[in-house]
């Protein structure tokens, strides 16, 4: 199986990204031959007649779901192939080669892959990366660095990155991914290639989640559509059920803000069940990051616990830490609650306006309908905007409980 196949429906970027990796490949072989290029050198032309299709930055753009992360890991993956058929014509990216499969799972040495459970990646994570990237790789064909959420550098880190990235040390490669272009700074995207993803097909999706993790066709097609074609939301549906009971009890709420009583106790019970999630992976996580911290600080099983001098700050920076991700973990249950209902009103608009495309919710149809019955199109519209305004409240830090209010009392008022 190649690289490739995981990026699903984005066949545009996947022959961009092929035809840069041979590339890559020929630049290195060329290389092992001759002297190292220039530091920041754009790499020469793999075609004699033609320009190179590789460069040292690339910034992967796309909306949630479009598999940003997984092009990114594929790439990363290619650049590393080692596979004998690329002596004989064979394109990298073989899926097989130890270059190809260790990328792939995260164990290559050469191939950084960041991402973070936290709000922001701050100048400290920065500055190791940076520091990691002037390394030659060590045993493979790229340095690598992959940044999964490169949106969420504060200033002061896009600035320390933009040093690295402005002066790259030889066979050293960035790559960045964001929801879009104006989610990164204009001096970092501008040395960087774009590549744009879009959502992948609905049916795409559903043959990725059949071929590869095994499921039910006919579960996996409703999560698919479920999900209008994001890829990891889908899997995480048509696998965990309690996700989709939490989902369940999201697309009744438009069904309970008949007064204002109802409004309030949906926008707690909403608020509870996304610190529940915050809870679970706290304990999932944050106590076997407090015991290995502790024994590696050495706090000995008969010294009653307690902890040498001078590391409380350690055991305190984690825990701003563990705080700090709890936040996040609560935020992103709530966006994920509030884009199952932007759906919901999707399909209550597509009824409304005798639309001939497939419901994202047709398990709920009668609920679908009913609210489609007893309103019309442009209260849809304004419930609909009700809820885009609640996640930008979220992003603004507003108090999570206000916002969701607030939301279901313009959700009541249309």
């Amino acid at each position: 199986m190649a690289v490739w196949d995981d990026v699903v429906g984005q066949d545009r970027v996947t022959a961009q990204l092929a035809a840069a990796a041979r590339d890559a490949d020929a630049l290195v072989s060329a290389e092992q031959a001759g002297p190292e290029p220039a530091r920041g050198a754009e790499p020469p032309s793999a075609d004699p007649g033609g320009a190179s299709q590789m460069t040292h930055a690339w910034l992967f753009t796309g909306p949630p779901g479009s598999g940003r992360a997984t092009a990114a890991r594929a790439f990363a993956a290619a650049l590393q192939c080692v596979s004998p058929d690329r002596a004989l014509g064979g394109a990298p990216g073989c899926g097989f080669c130890d270059g190809c499969h260790t990328a792939l799972i995260g164990t290559h040495a050469d191939v950084e892959i960041v991402r973070t459970d936290l709000l922001s990646i701050g100048v400290k994570e920065t500055r190791d990366l940076v520091r990691r990237s002037s390394l030659s790789p060590s045993g493979g064909r790229w340095q690598v660095i992959v940044l999964e959420d490169a949106d969420r550098l504060t200033e002061g880190a896009g600035n320390v990155l933009l040093k690295a990235v402005e002066e790259p040390a030889p066979r050293t490669v960035w790559l960045l991914c964001a929801p879009s272009v104006e989610d990164v700074l204009p001096t970092i995207r501008s040395r960087c290639r774009l590549l744009s993803l879009r959502t992948p097909p609905v049916d795409a999706v559903a043959e990725v989640l059949v071929r590869r993790d095994g499921i039910e066709p006919d579960a996996a097609a409703r999560a698919a559509r479920a999900t209008q074609g994001h890829i990891g939301r889908a899997r995480r549906l048509a696998t965990d059920e309690r996700a989709r009971a939490r989902r369940t009890a999201v697309l009744k709420l438009p069904l309970r803000v008949d007064d204002i009583g109802g409004c309030l106790k949906a926008a707690q019970e909403l608020i509870d069940a996304a610190g529940e999630d915050a809870k679970q992976v706290a304990e999932e996580v944050d106590t076997k990051e407090t015991e290995e911290l502790r024994a590696a600080l050495g706090a000995a099983a008969g010294t009653n616990g307690r902890l040498p001098r001078g590391t409380a700050g350690a055991m305190k920076e984690l825990q701003d830490k563990q705080k700090r991700r709890s936040t996040r973990t609560q935020r992103d249950s709530l966006d994920l609650a509030l884009v199952d209902l932007t759906g919901f009103y999707r399909d209550v608009l597509a009824l409304q306006m005798g639309a001939s495309v497939p419901l994202a919710n047709d398990e709920v149809r009668d609920s679908v309908q009913r609210i489609a019955t007893a309103s019309t199109p442009e209260r849809t519209l304004r419930r609909i905007e009700a809820v885009i305004a609640c996640r930008e409240a979220l992003d603004r830090n507003v108090a999570p409980l206000l916002a969701v209010e607030a939301m279901t009392v313009a959700l009541r008022a249309g």
